[in-house]
């Protein structure tokens, strides 16, 4: 599997699919304590027609390094990576603190991306006071414990509970200071401001039962984007891996408009 050192980490990747085409490479984002196969499903739809990347984040899956301390530091590593790959025009597509990341690069590196998909993701972090009270106790918890608990609700009720575990125990083993500081990283995350700057169209994919990240923050931050397409799926928090066939149409249908 290839690798690429940047900044005190090492970053396991794929890239795949034809070089050839005229077809915008698309570039997978997973999202906090997750890790590149949470897009298996789009990734192999894909590859079969276009360029396409996918990464763990420093400290996540088989990569190594500290944890980010903000968002900016993880937007960093992926710009590293696509330098290295020579690729300069993109499709970011993130999941939930993915999609954060990939929020940044469309503010940091306008000219580079093409268009951009949010699955599951939101432009603030905002809580009620009880939320945040919740959240904050949360933390106190024993590691593995808080792990379960942040994974167990983000999947919609009837998900198979075997596959749950295996997410949860993959989580676990990521190292707690990685946890942590990309979990204060999410917090402190805050472009809804400036979001309005994006002007490339942009896909959301949400779900509806989403209770990690809800579903009227999304509706918040679609309303200051000035060309948002809104999907709503019958879905929990993980969509990739919930609804993996219905994603994955929704982005086939988005990225294959004429200007792509």
């Amino acid at each position: 599997m290839p690798k690429l050192e940047v900044d005190g980490a090492v970053l396991v990747y794929d890239d795949e699919g034809p070089r050839d085409g005229a077809a915008v490479p698309l570039v997978f984002i997973h999202g906090w304590t997750a890790d590149r196969h949470r897009w298996d499903h789009q990734f192999a739809h894909f590859a079969a027609e276009r360029r396409v990347v996918r990464l763990d984040l420093r400290g996540h899956g088989e990569s190594t390094g500290a944890g980010a301390r903000t968002v900016d530091e993880l937007a960093a590593d992926v710009v590293a990576l696509l330098d290295h790959l020579g690729i300069d025009r993109f499709v970011p597509v993130g999941h939930s603190m993915g999609g954060m990341i990939a929020q940044t690069l469309a503010l940091a590196h306008p000219e580079r991306v093409r268009r951009l998909v949010l699955v599951d993701s939101i432009s603030r972090m905002t809580y009620s006071r009880a939320r945040g009270a919740v959240l904050a106790l949360s933390t106190l918890l024993p590691f593995k414990l808080f792990v379960a608990a942040n994974i167990q609700r983000a999947f919609a009720p009837g998900h198979p509970k075997e596959r749950i575990r295996a997410y949860i125990d993959a989580s676990a083993a990521t190292p707690r200071e990685v946890v942590m500081t990309c979990y204060g990283a999410m917090r402190a995350f805050d472009v809804l401001d400036r979001v309005h700057e994006i002007a490339v169209p942009t896909l959301m994919v949400h779900g509806y039962r989403d209770i990690q990240l809800p579903l009227s923050q999304l509706l918040r931050m679609a309303n200051a984007y000035p060309d948002a397409v809104v999907r709503i799926v019958d879905a929990g928090h993980e969509l990739p891996v919930e609804k993996p066939a219905e994603l994955t149409a929704l982005l086939a249908e988005f990225v294959a408009a004429p200007t792509d």
